[in-house]
This record gives C-alpha cells, sequence and structure tokens, in this order.
C-alpha cells in the first residue's frame, strides 16, 4: 500500500475540527499526526472526544504555538478568521500544503476583503490561494499549495447558479438567495444567540444585506457570468443542529423552456461525484445530505415569468466545510476524490 500522506488539523476541537478528525479516521491514505487546541492542549483526542475512541487513543492535542514545527504535511486550518493570515505564511515556508477553512484567503481583491473583514496580513497570498470549490477549480486545485475552503452558504449558492451563470442566462441584478443553516454553522464557542433554548422552536433572519458571505458568492458567480453580478444574500437560522437548505432565485435573460434549463444541470454535473441533481420537480431537504459529503439540488422554471428557483442542500460541516477540504486534499495528493467521503447520508 502506498504510504499515508501526514496530516495537521491547526484548530482541531471546533465543530470543522472535530468533523476533520471524524472524516479522517477512515480516510484510507490519511494519518492525523498533529491536532492543535488551546482549550485541551495536552489531552488526548479520546477524552475531549469520546465518540472518537478507538480511532486517535495516542493523539493528543498540542499547543497551537508549536504548529511551527510542522513540515512536509497537508495542513487543514480550522482556526478562526484572522487567525490563519498569521500562520499560513510560515506553513508555506517550512513545504507544507496548506487547506484553509477560515476566510482569510477566499476573496482575491485586497481592497474587497479590507471592506469586509480590514487589513490582510499577509497579501501576497490572495492571489495565490486557489479557490477551494472543485468543480469548478479542481485543475487549478492540484497544482496548489494554498487552497482557499469555500463558506459553507457559498458553497450551496454557487452550486446552485453555476449551470445558469456559466450558461449566461441570469438576468443582471435579479438574483436573490435564502438560506437557512443549523445552529453548528456559528461555530462550537459559547454564545446566547444559538443556545438551545433560544434557538429550539425559533425560525429567524439575521444580518440581512451584511452577511461576511456576500462578496464571496459574488465573486464567484460575476466569474462564471463573465460580469458583475449582486446577490441580495439573506441568511436565517434553522433550530437543528446541522445541515443548509438554500432557496435561490433569478431571472432568465432570456426565456427558456423548463426542461432545457433542467438540462443544462443534469450536464453540468453529470460527472460531479458529490453533486445530485434531483428529479424535475422534486427539491432536496437537508435530512438526505446530513453527514454526507453530497450537495443535493432541485430546480423550478416558471416559464411565464422568466423566472429560475433552485434549491440546494448541504450538511454545512461536511460539503460546507470539512468534508469539500478533504475532497480538496484528494484532489492536491493525486487521489480519487471520493477517498474516505463516500459515506451514506443518515438519511433521518
Amino acid at each position: 500500500m502506498s504510504k499515508k500522506k501526514h496530516i495537521a488539523i491547526l484548530g482541531a476541537s471546533g465543530y470543522t475540527g472535530f468533523e476533520l478528525l471524524r472524516i479522517l479516521a477512515s480516510h484510507p491514505r490519511a494519518e492525523v499526526m498533529a491536532a492543535t487546541s488551546r482549550q485541551y492542549a495536552g489531552k488526548y483526542v479520546r477524552e475531549a472526544f469520546p465518540a472518537l475512541a478507538r480511532f486517535y487513543d495516542n493523539l493528543a492535542f498540542s499547543d497551537p504555538a508549536e504548529f511551527k514545527s510542522i513540515k512536509d504535511a497537508v495542513v487543514f486550518c480550522a482556526l478562526p478568521h484572522g487567525a490563519s493570515q498569521e500562520a499560513v505564511p510560515a506553513l508555506l515556508e517550512r513545504g507544507n500544503t496548506v487547506i484553509d477553512l477560515s476566510a482569510d484567503f477566499r476573496l482575491r481583491d485586497p481592497g474587497v476583503f479590507k471592506a469586509w473583514y480590514g487589513e490582510h496580513k499577509a497579501p501576497g497570498l490572495l492571489k495565490e490561494a486557489v479557490y477551494g470549490l472543485p468543480e469548478l477549480y479542481r485543475d487549478n486545485i492540484k497544482d496548489a499549495r494554498l487552497v482557499a475552503n469555500p463558506g459553507c452558504y457559498p458553497t450551496s449558492v454557487i452550486l446552485a447558479l453555476a449551470p445558469i451563470a456559466k450558461a449566461g442566462l441570469i438576468a443582471p441584478g435579479s438574483v436573490i438567495a435564502d438560506s437557512a443553516s443549523g445552529a453548528s454553522g456559528a461555530g462550537r464557542g459559547a454564545s446566547l444567540d444559538t443556545s438551545f433554548v433560544e434557538v429550539a422552536g425559533g425560525f429567524k433572519a439575521y444580518k440581512a444585506g451584511g452577511h461576511r458571505h456576500t462578496p464571496e458568492m459574488e465573486q464567484e458567480v460575476s466569474a462564471l457570468c463573465g460580469n458583475k453580478t449582486a446577490i441580495t444574500f439573506t441568511p436565517h437560522l434553522l433550530p437543528v443542529s446541522r445541515g443548509i437548505l438554500s432557496t435561490v432565485y433569478a431571472g432568465l435573460a432570456k426565456s427558456a423552456p423548463g426542461a432545457e434549463v433542467y438540462g443544462l444541470y443534469k450536464e453540468f454535473y453529470a460527472k460531479e461525484r458529490f453533486v445530485r441533481v434531483m428529479p424535475l420537480g422534486k427539491f432536496p431537504d437537508i435530512s438526505q445530505v446530513r453527514g454526507a459529503n453530497f450537495c443535493d439540488i432541485g430546480v423550478y422554471v416558471d416559464e411565464a415569468r422568466s423566472r429560475v428557483t433552485v434549491v440546494s442542500a448541504i450538511d454545512n460541516l461536511v460539503k460546507g466545510a470539512s468534508g469539500q477540504a478533504v475532497q480538496n486534499m484528494n484532489i492536491v495528493c493525486g487521489l480519487a476524490e471520493e477517498t474516505g467521503l463516500m459515506t451514506p447520508p443518515m438519511g433521518y
């Protein structure tokens, strides 16, 4: 058997870090050699996460300050936004391949990054970083040393729009995206807004018109369209632990039969292992992608009004974060994309 890839995870005790550990535990070509956590430094993984007992019995969390000793590995950065900017340059200098799960390297324009996040500490890497959406950029990803793993909301929205954007069918200024996410999208840190009592039984919108994932969506959809495309995006908080359902609306630049638009989706994603286009007239449920790396898509065309409605469903922690990161790792390492990822969804 071929030699296993050495893996390090920075920020391994958050939800995305745990999900990386869970997925990589059964990956046949990956061996996690280091996992950092400020909160659990010195503790065994099995102590912090009893669910992972028997999988990482000899792996202990190390202090984040020790990351500078990592070399010649595939490093997943699951650090908070802003922290990766400081860690990534040193990691690259030591010959590592970095897959960053924060927003630090997703935006190509330093001016746009500054407007939404502030000054970038490593602006020279913004143009080098490859946006890690395999369905669009796998040819660039395979030779990358720095992959910017997409955000969860953008993954669901961009995949919903890509076929009609690439075909030039989106009418300017017509895109509206309503997305609803489980509470794990806010991270593992304690917060009143995402506590059980506040979330259970409720459903609300937040950060309408001001969510930081908006420029990421606009960047990628504009690139597909070949012109600047604005997106009106409103996120919502679902009273569930995980999953994103995005309902995306767009005007068609020219009238087209519903079967023709649907055919674009079937053709565009025909060879994609992790995008499943549902039968015409059917729409996805977050339960059917829970725990898996799939994005399920349903399409409806209002021919009378020349508008299309696309519904996409992903698990925000898998295809929206850690699963997609492993998919990117597989591409970089020359492995089949589905390696270690073909776990069936829970389905309920």
